[in-house]
């Protein structure tokens, strides 16, 4: 390969080619690429179905695994061809985990945030009206996703207890278990963290494909489904437009700027100080609500109140769905690239894990699924919204808004996660304790 840097100058083409390769290798290059062939993918539908967001985490899969692979010849063969005088490289690929650790923290917080303060003005209305349901539902889906996890384990021999929660963790996609799972088998740490990225993938997918193709396949008329959805949300004799009712009178309030940037910032902020109060049981148990849980019930307060004395509260609708679509696929991005690489190295050493792992997602959301249908009589959107929740599942939240056509199915979620969330970081002490 022709050396550009041997002598001291650069001509004009040598100079735009080292600055052309620099920027394709650089990791905003990496982070856009990703994002338009992952909607690229998204866009595709068979029999009516997509991928949607869901698709740019296919794709940071995808490109997290050939990254891992190309990564050190290429940047081998650049720094032949790219390097001054002494040797030193110039450029190398920096798409890295790293880098995409930070957009899927970005991401998150974008996400959550935004869905709180939508949900914010109904979520109390709506979880007081089904508090019961919402709180079993959550023990139910994560009983049962514990159940198959010990049955794994007691069943194959080959599967330990720290593997088998790994899995149960990257089922659920609860980073809040997996990090107390780390803790409790901390001398197979890297066990638990190969077993829930060989689940991970699937768990994200798995929880987005049921809840676009389970209305499909009931033939469920929507627009009913958002009215029944409305109406048990809502007390008896209350104006289910109430929340909206004081926007006139928000007008008038002290309002930082016009997009709400300012007082979404706020909300993170609180939210990732929230998260990060810790309650510690024991060495191994310490519960927090993770800056997930933390923002999610900032937005939900800010949501609902609406206002402090007279400075307004709220963000503008148009701002607060572009921050939930641009959260959840920085998200999926950065979820992707992680999960990606530990899914190829243990799946292809013990594929028959990723069958497990496909049983600890489906079959705790069929069980909830039943119990709310036919034991709380919940609507299709606030059963869906559960399970969702239930099974820690933002990517999936993101996709039940889209077919819901309806941010209102947040709610249930929002009722049901923190439940869901508690538990499993419960969960893996209580197998380590069994002796599994």
């Amino acid at each position: 390969m022709v050396n550009l840097f041997s002598t001291a100058g650069l001509n004009f083409f040598q100079e735009m080619g080292f600055q052309l390769v620099k920027t394709l290798v650089s990791p905003l290059f990496g982070i856009f690429l990703v994002l338009v062939l992952g909607y690229l993918l998204g866009r595709i539908k068979i029999k009516g179905v997509s991928l949607g967001s869901a698709g740019v985490f296919i794709m940071a899969i995808v490109v997290g695994i050939v990254v891992t692979f190309i990564k050190d010849p290429l940047n081998d063969a650049l720094a032949s061809a790219f390097h001054n005088d002494a040797g030193v490289a110039l450029v190398s690929l920096s798409w890295g985990s790293s880098t995409f650790s930070i957009v899927k923290n970005i991401g998150l917080a974008l996400f959550v945030t935004a869905v709180g303060l939508i949900a914010g003005p109904k979520f109390f209305r709506n979880f007081k009206s089904k508090a019961v349901a919402y709180i079993v539902l959550g023990v139910v889906i994560i009983f049962t996703g514990s159940v198959v996890c010990i049955l794994v384990a007691l069943l194959d021999p080959n599967v330990d207890a720290a593997t088998a929660t790994g899995l149960l963790m990257g089922s659920l996609t609860s980073t809040p278990g997996f990090s107390a799972a780390q803790n409790v088998f901390d001398d197979q740490a890297s066990v638990v963290a190969a077993a829930n990225g060989a689940a991970y993938p699937f768990g994200v997918l798995g929880v987005v494909l049921f809840v676009q193709l389970l209305p499909k396949i009931l033939r469920a008329d929507m627009n009913k489904e958002r009215q029944l959805m409305i109406e048990q949300g809502a007390p008896k004799g209350a104006d289910i437009d109430e929340a909206d009712s004081g926007d006139d009178k928000g007008k008038k309030l002290f309002a930082f700027d016009k997009f709400g940037l300012c007082i979404f910032a706020i909300t993170v902020l609180l939210g990732l100080l929230i998260g990060s109060i810790s309650f510690k049981f024991s060495e191994s148990i310490v519960f927090n609500l993770t800056s997930t849980g933390g923002c999610l019930l900032a937005g939900l307060l800010f949501g609902h109140f609406g206002k402090i004395g007279k400075v307004s509260l709220k963000v503008p609708d148009n701002t607060l769905k572009v921050f939930r679509e641009l959260g959840l696929v920085l998200f999926l991005m950065g979820s992707g690239f992680e999960g990606g690489l530990a899914f190829l190295d243990l799946v292809s050493k013990t594929p028959i894990v990723f069958l497990y792992g496909v049983l600890m997602t489906l079959i705790p959301m069929i069980v909830g699924f039943i119990v709310a249908k036919f034991i709380f009589k919940l609507c299709l959107l606030n059963n869906l919204g559960s399970i969702t929740g239930g099974m820690t599942s933002t990517p999936a939240l993101g996709s039940l808004i889209a077919v819901a056509e309806s941010e209102d199915v947040a709610s249930a979620y929002a009722a049901t996660y923190p439940i869901a969330l508690i538990l499993l970081v419960f969960v893996p002490q209580l197998i380590n304790l069994l002796g599994v």
